[in-house]
């Protein structure tokens, strides 16, 4: 007998994959979770998300493993996990996926999708997922979700023509839609991707850096300009790669960011705790992309640098 709804699973189940694996399930999917370090707080206590737009939401009991082998082959994975370790995540998303399953990669930076796809079977369908959402992860098991939430759908690559790649972003949408999720279909990954790393680029080292919140950080000329002039860096270079940037993006986004609550993005949680950041995904092939098409990021490449040497000093301890 089919299955009368199509299976989930969550691939890292941190900040954004708790997030959305639990408003998924809220909506009545059948959301599966593979955990490591957190398997035995999840198992026991669920999951819950400290909302300041949903109020607090908690899934348990929660379909949880700790081994990819005992969880049932999923017709849709999110991966959550970090770019950093793609590599290792590859065999585990083989091994999740039901025959022709779509996997929605929903992590920062760019050509994630580029560089996973030879690591993964033919047969799967890959598709970028860009996330718009103020959240972290604040104890085992615990999300705090303080705004937003949409997400952006582009078929990257597999098995679909361009017709039935459309069907699948348009069934994405309608499955995050129907879990309470703003969902937008994309036609450029690519595109999204440098659009999306605009803001990340600039801020997310910078929270490191100067260990300060977006609150402060607009609030210093110095530190604000700093944001701008990364800003423009990573404009440029998108252009210098071919991408069109929507006019007067770094404003927009500048303006946007004073309306939201204060926040510090996920590198900085990564420094907090001690976790390889996520530096090559978004700087290094910033970088690469951006010297191949003849455009410098000295600012960036300072900035890179920087965070290199950080992150150097707490992983040899």
């Amino acid at each position: 007998m089919q299955q009368s709804k199509p299976r989930i699973g969550i691939i890292g189940t941190g900040a954004i994959g708790g997030f959305y694996g639990l408003m998924l399930a809220k909506g009545g999917h059948d959301v599966h979770f593979l955990l490591r370090s957190e398997y035995k707080d999840v198992a026991e206590k669920g999951i819950t998300i400290d909302s300041m737009v949903h109020g607090q939401l908690t899934l348990n009991p929660v379909q949880a493993y700790r081994d990819v082998a005992d969880m049932p082959a999923c017709d849709w994975l999110l991966v959550g996990a970090k770019s950093t370790t793609n590599p290792e995540l590859a065999p585990v998303i083989a091994q999740a996926a039901a025959d022709g399953a779509k996997v929605i990669l929903l992590q920062n930076g760019l050509n994630n999708e580029q560089h996973l796809r030879p690591l993964l079977p033919d047969t799967i369908h890959l598709i970028g997922g860009l996330c718009y959402v103020c959240l972290f992860r604040e104890a085992p098991g615990v999300v705090k979700h303080q705004a937003n939430g949409l997400i952006d759908l582009g078929y990257h690559s597999g098995p679909a023509d361009e017709q039935g790649a459309t069907a699948i972003i348009a069934e994405a949408a309608e499955l995050f839609k129907s879990a309470g999720i703003a969902a937008r279909t994309m036609a450029n990954v690519d595109a999204a991707r440098w659009q999306k790393l605009v803001w990340n680029a600039a801020f997310n080292g910078v929270h490191v850096l100067l260990n300060e919140g977006t609150e402060g950080l607009l609030a210093n000329p110095s530190s604000r300009k700093l944001i701008s002039d990364l800003m423009a860096e990573v404009v440029a270079a998108a252009q210098a790669c071919g991408h069109e940037m929507p006019a007067d993006y770094p404003e927009k986004l500048l303006a946007a960011t004073r309306q939201m609550p204060d926040y510090y993005a996920s590198m900085y949680h990564d420094w907090l705790h001690k976790r390889p950041m996520e530096l090559d995904s978004l700087y290094g092939e910033a970088l690469r992309l951006a010297a191949a098409a003849g455009c410098r990021m000295p600012k960036t490449e300072a900035l890179l640098d920087m965070l290199q040497f950080i992150q150097d000093g707490y992983l040899a301890k």
